[in-house]
């Protein structure tokens, strides 16, 4: 099945560089995807900029939409077409949601779940951005996590200092049972990490404000 292209991101959004796709460019992701090896489950792209003490209906005017892919071929396409990590403004995140998720703490199949919070140094922003997407889809995670449990999205966050890629799981009451740290480690030998730690989605100060 070919990708879903959604509608540009539009400028009201003020970021600094927005992915926005020519046609040669979306036909070639629909053609990549169409002749490429299939991923486990469809994975969405998505681009927000956090705004402090926003509501969840602000949150997500401000959540923006990019690509779904289906294949590995696909997402390589969108990934190589979109601006970098070290690219995007500070305060702006991109997530890879399983399906088509949404990024928000709230939604019923967030609400149980949590993240595994990596701060990076801007220097390695982007090798462990890329190499932990590619582990998520590459479903190179599925033993790290207890029976019962999914990963089921992958974010960057750009800050100040130190930016923030955040591993998401469905079940927080499972996290202790995982090896999702030992995996990162794994993955990125070498990368100096200044703090990696486990955060439940309902122990956020704004969860109950965000709230449906």
């Amino acid at each position: 099945m070919a990708a879903t292209m959604t509608d540009p991101v539009d400028s009201s959004c003020d970021f600094s560089k927005s992915p926005v796709f020519s046609s040669a460019t979306i036909n070639n992701m629909e053609s990549q995807e169409s002749e490429g090896v299939p991923l486990q489950t469809p994975w969405t792209f998505w681009l927000d900029k956090s705004v402090h003490g926003s509501s969840a209906d602000e949150f997500q005017a401000n959540l923006k939409k990019i690509y779904t892919v289906r294949t590995a071929q696909g997402f390589w396409a969108v990934y190589n077409n979109i601006p970098g990590a070290n690219e995007i403004q500070v305060k702006a995140s991109y997530h890879l949601m399983r399906e088509d998720r949404k990024p928000l703490w709230e939604e019923p199949y967030n609400r149980r779940g949590g993240t595994w919070r990596i701060k990076c140094q801007k220097r390695d922003t982007t090798k462990v951005w890329r190499e932990i997407l590619v582990a998520a889809i590459g479903e190179q995670f599925s033993d790290a996590i207890a029976d019962g449990d999914e990963i089921c999205g992958v974010t960057v966050s750009i800050r100040d200092r130190e930016d923030i890629v955040q591993i998401w799981n469905v079940n927080a009451d499972l996290n202790d049972r995982a090896t999702v740290v030992s995996r990162v480690h794994r993955l990125l030998p070498g990368v100096d990490f200044p703090a990696m730690f486990y955060k439940r989605h309902d122990t956020h100060q704004a969860f109950e404000k965000r709230r449906h």
